[in-house]
């Protein structure tokens, strides 16, 4: 990721001599010159006053945390010592977990796939081996992990890997049946190698196969066992460089274990079967089973079965042993899920799994492979989940996943992210959405519970909404760079159940997913909520501590792009905006019944895509729906899907458009307050009323816009689209319409962006009043002027007038976003109404009234601007001054891509313009100046996912959906990069080994010689050698002290590497002291034998001895 060093020039910039700037009229807006940033006219003292705070020292982006399932997982790995768990991916990607809040992602720059992971317990480091054939060494000890080695085999392809408890040489197995030993310390390749052709017999004519297992003997670390795929598996004798024995089977060999006395081992095999050997005996199977296999009469073999891919032989010291595989199951059972299935003694137990198992581990209390392992869970790796199952109870529950591994459960649709929220919420929707929480979980304290967290200096708290597919809303606690879920709702509750047969006739525009949710509008403060759906539907949500049971009031909206009541032959003549009254039914916009059929069976018309439930509906405390909006067929057209979404708790009102038009509700009185085409929107003007070429033809419209540069409107009214935006609708909206010809597609201006606000409707007003800001997708802004009842209580029953107040403004692309800012440069935030429970039966209805925070400051009698409206399109920036509506500052963030995202947030208290550009450009501007603060070329758009999910927050905090089932989140702030090392868990903390058990003097003396191995002195370059330098070549890595730099910088990088330094150096100097303490008693121990053996022979003659 690349950083422009533009700093203090960008800061800069605006001292340069102003550009051509316009001083706007209400129907121009100012055009920009041909430079990037543009100074305006002038606006009084307004523009003078304005102190801006922010410099580009203020902003860095730096990937902070990901959560998530990891995608597309490949490999398993356990420290049972500091009981952390790691999972590799298809995409190099490594993931590790420990205790809640303690997740770590890091990523092989080479995005190979990761085949193996392998822990060294205790030791802080990881080895991986990907499909690029290269070994890593991962540093564990920083918070931020990076690769100590890798080691890249150029001539073998590597199957599988082996590193013993407590030794520094890794065995590596490779496709050719080949068997190497690297040095993990120096990650060197050792001259001893375990050739196939050596392993096996010399009579045998065939090739092994790759290996796939090696292990030492829990009896004796000098024999290895060599596992092939063909089905021989080799015991080899690491000091006399032979085959102790050699076992064959005729089906092949998938995984194999030890029983840890070391004298019996088992297979799995792809014909379902486990077989069972005994060291004394090879020449046959000491026991052979098929679980899953049917038994035949006359001592037949058991009918074959699916492939065993992985078996554990786990014993206990006070029970019968485990034996845990996967698959295994019968072929005449198709359609049975993918299973685990656990054997304890003759109980047999399938537990049945939700996705295809990609690995499992079993967690055992006992790191030394010599002992009772007595297991107590096993973590089972899905391709779509990860579950711990409790061995310790005979039903073997399952742990509750602490980590939010559900974030894919239904597909991520559209996120919105709220730093910096009022902090009761947290607590309240826990409270809410923990009544809802599934049961039966094991009691037990999650296993996986290594690592160290704090909650660092970050105080405020976060919540980030995910919308999902089958249309539910997933409510997260986000605090801390954390994730946790809180609450969940299910929008899809509120519509009938689809029945067989009836999707074609409603819900023909939507062939899969009719509820998934597109847009989300949450207002913290006053609770509300608001959803619409691919269904062309929008749901407003009140937020209730009580159930209730009530019938579910719906609307029905026309919403009909009509081009003939766009054509006026003469223009001349057309009337100023009509008045409401008059302008409602000529766009046929009122709510038609549910119960209107097509004409003649054939054309629909005022039918809805959904069926909404029409008897009462009992709702349980949280989110509990007020109102649905529904959009209707109109003359055998579908309705088009909702383009932009704003809501008003302080208003009551609920606004909505889409390519057709606009339609405003009011949820209070469940009115439809207006409802008409884009076109019609501009009646107040003359800008579309012009002559056509041919009185004769009513469908000359189009050459109305394309030949705008005829009237002395200026140029930039041409509303050019950008060469992105066709591309771009189509990606965002999927046409449901085969009958729009081209020319009208192309000649529909969608709405992109609303906003409700406390300010000027019309150029040169004198007071403030409640507007709607509409953005079109051809750069026009239009202000709505909202007339509401004075006195509170005739909001309830006094109409609401809405009017088109003819004020224009202009902007070069799609407009995105929105914000005002008062005079004194602090941004507004909208009015709203502060939340009240609207089913509490304590509060007597009489007293109920509703407290509204309008948030505007009173205007003063000054003769001037009060205000600065920011408006954000596709293209460029402007910020214009109200009431005059004078462009002051134009900024041209792109020309050759387009905007995705862009948010006015806070920052140190201080507004600033975040843009997430389609060629993966971050950039921030401050304001009012739009002064460049930070522009980064930090994610290429590889997915429409990214774009459909990037959004970005308070407080410098951003996310976006890096894959289907992960989040990632990013920072733009310079403090919180710097402080970030201080947020991230600890991978790795000092604890003891523990204690191998006493085995006894007996076993000690005939249980083998693994206790006097020693692998240095046989792998070791003075008695191996080294290993050819072709055949794999040693790659130093950033990792150690120096892969601390990628993390941090400036001063909290010294005191991070200093610290770091630190506790290396602690620990080397706590090994000295053990190793001390260790020679002291030996000493002692010997000291103390020698003064008795010179006791018992002090007085003795030479004669007696």
């Amino acid at each position: 990721m690349k950083k422009f060093n533009f700093r203090k020039v960008l800061d800069g910039l605006t001292a340069s001599s102003p550009g051509s700037g316009s001083s706007g009229s209400g129907n121009s807006g100012g055009a920009a010159g041909s430079g990037s940033l543009h100074p305006g006219g002038t606006a009084g003292v307004l523009r003078e006053e304005i102190q801006e705070s922010l410099t580009s020292d203020y902003f860095q982006i730096c990937k902070t945390v990901r959560h998530g399932f990891p995608y597309q997982p490949t490999a398993l790995a356990f420290d049972p010592v500091q009981k952390i768990l790691a999972i590799g991916t298809g995409t190099g990607a490594i993931r590790i977990l420990g205790r809640p809040g303690v997740d770590c992602y890091c990523q092989h720059e080479s995005g190979a796939a990761v085949l193996q992971l392998q822990f060294l317990i205790n030791e802080g480091a990881l080895v991986s081996a990907s499909s690029d054939d290269t070994l890593h060494l991962w540093n564990l000890r920083q918070k931020r992990p990076a690769i100590l080695h890798s080691l890249k085999f150029n001539r073998e392809r590597i199957t599988y890997c082996h590193l013993p408890f407590q030794s520094k040489w890794l065995y590596v197995g490779t496709e050719r049946g080949n068997t190497h030993i690297v040095n993990i310390e120096s990650f060197i390749l050792s001259g001893y190698v375990i050739m196939w052709n050596k392993a096996i017999e010399l009579s045998t004519k065939t090739h092994p196969g790759p290996v796939v297992h090696l292990s030492d003997s829990p009896r004796d670390e000098g024999k290895l066992l060599i596992g092939y795929e063909n089905g021989t598996v080799v015991f080899w004798d690491l000091k006399s460089k032979r085959a102790d024995l050699r076992v064959y089977y005729d089906e092949a060999i998938h995984s194999i274990d030890w029983h840890h006395e070391g004298k019996q081992f088992m297979c799995s095999h792809s014909d379902g079967s486990l077989t069972l050997w005994n060291l004394k005996s090879p020449s046959r199977p000491f026991q052979t089973t098929i679980p899953h296999g049917k038994s035949q009469r006359e001592g037949r073999k058991s009918e074959s079965c699916k492939p065993i891919l992985k078996v554990e032989y786990k014993t206990c010291r006070n029970s019968e042993p485990f034996i845990i595989f996967s698959g295994g199951l019968s072929y005449d059972k198709a359609c049975r899920r993918p299973s685990l299935t656990i054997m304890h003694g003759k109980a047999i137990t399938v537990l049945e799994m939700d996705h295809p198992i990609v690995e499992f581990l079993t967690l055992c209390e006992t790191p030394y492979p010599n002992e009772f392992q007595e297991p107590y869970a096993v973590v089972v790796l899905l391709e779509k989940d990860l579950i711990v199952v409790d061995l310790t109870q005979s039903n073997f529950p399952i742990f509750e996943n602490p980590y939010p591994m559900d974030i894919h459960e239904s597909p991520v649709t559209c996120t919105a992210y709220f730093a910096d929220c009022p902090p009761d919420l947290i607590l309240v929707l826990y409270s809410i959405g923990v009544k809802h929480k599934k049961q039966g979980y094991s009691t037990k304290e999650w296993p996986i519970s290594g690592g160290a967290w704090n909650l660092g200096a970050q105080t405020y708290p976060e919540i980030i909404i995910t919308g999902h597919a089958d249309g539910s809303i997933k409510f997260w606690d986000a605090s801390a760079i954390t994730l946790q879920m809180l609450y969940k709702l299910k929008t899809s509750k509120v519509f009938e159940k689809q029945k067989v047969g009836e999707g074609k006739q409603t819900c023909e525009i939507v062939e899969e997913d009719p509820f998934a949710i597109q847009m989300i509008y949450w207002c913290p403060e006053s609770r509300i909520f608001c959803v619409s759906g691919v269904s062309a539907y929008v749901i407003i949500y009140k937020f209730s501590r009580h159930e209730i049971t009530t019938e579910i009031v719906s609307l029905e909206v026309r919403l009909q792009y009509d081009v003939e009541d766009i054509i006026t032959p003469e223009p001349e003549t057309s009337p100023p905006f009509p008045d409401l009254s008059s302008q409602l039914p000529s766009s046929r916009s009122l709510s038609g019944s549910t119960n209107t059929v097509a004409s003649e069976g054939v054309t629909k018309d005022s039918i809805p895509c959904l069926n909404v439930k029409t008897r009462p509906v009992r709702m349980p405390p949280g989110y509990q729906a007020e109102l649905v909006i529904q959009l209707v067929w109109v003359d055998g057209e579908p309705p088009q899907q909702i383009t932009s979404l704003a809501v008003s708790s302080a208003y009551g009102i609920v606004a909505f458009g889409n390519c057709n038009g606009l339609a405003v509700v009011d949820f209070i009185q469940k009115t439809v307050l207006l409802s008409m085409g884009t076109f019609d929107l501009y009646r107040s003007s003359d800008l579309y009323q012009r002559q056509p070429r041919s009185p004769r033809k009513n469908k000359q419209f189009i050459a109305g816009l394309t030949e705008l540069n005829d009237s002395p409107v200026p140029l930039e009214l041409e509303r050019c689209k950008s060469p992105t935006s066709e591309t771009r609708e189509n990606s965002y909206n999927r046409s449901r319409s085969s009958s729009i010809s081209s020319i009208d597609k192309d000649s529909k201006e969608a709405i992109t962006a609303l906003y409700f606000m406390e300010s000027f409707a019309r150029k040169n007003d004198s007071t403030i009043s409640p507007c709607l800001f509409v953005g079109t997708s051809l750069g026009m802004v239009l202000i709505i002027s909202l007339n509401l009842p004075l006195a509170d209580e005739q909001r309830f029953t006094e109409p609401v007038m809405v009017l088109p107040s003819g004020t224009f403004l202009s902007l070069k692309g799609a407009v995105l976003t929105f914000s005002c800012m008062d005079r004194t440069g602090g941004l507004m935030q909208p009015p709203y109404e502060v939340w009240r429970d609207p089913n509490n039966i304590d509060e007597n209805e009489k007293s109920w009234r509703r407290k509204l925070v309008m948030n505007s400051s009173s205007v003063s009698q000054e003769i001037g601007d009060h205000q600065y409206a920011i408006i954000c399109s596709e293209k460029q920036a402007k910020v214009f001054s109200l009431p005059s509506q004078t462009c002051l500052y134009v900024h041209n963030i792109t020309e050759t891509s387009f905007i995705l995202q862009a948010n006015v947030v806070v920052m140190c208290n201080s507004a600033c313009l975040t843009c997430f550009c389609a060629n993966g450009h971050i950039m921030i501007m401050s304001l009012p100046s739009l002064r460049p603060m930070l522009d980064v070329n930090y994610l290429p758009l590889t997915d429409m996912r990214i774009a459909r999910t990037f959004c970005f927050s308070n407080e410098g905090q951003a996310l976006y959906l890096v894959s289907p089932t992960e989040i990632q989140r990013l920072t733009y702030s310079q403090e919180m990069c710097d402080n970030l090392q201080d947020m991230l868990g600890d991978l790795f903390t000092p604890i003891e080994t523990p204690e191998a058990q006493n085995r006894g003097f007996l076993k000690g003396l005939f249980g083998g010689s693994g206790q006097t191995f020693d692998r240095e002195e046989l792998f070791g370059e003075a008695s191996a050698g080294r290993a050819s330098r072709s055949l794999a070549q040693h790659i130093p890595g950033p990792g150690g002290i120096e892969g601390v730099k990628g993390a941090a910088g400036g001063v909290m990088g010294e005191l991070t590497r200093a610290r770091i330094a630190l506790d290396e150096r602690g620990q080397r100097l706590g090994e000295l002291e053990e190793k001390t303490a260790g020679m002291m008693t030996s000493a002692e121990a010997f000291s103390k034998h020698a003064h008795e053996l010179m006791l018992k022979y002090k007085d003795k003659k030479w004669y007696q001895f």
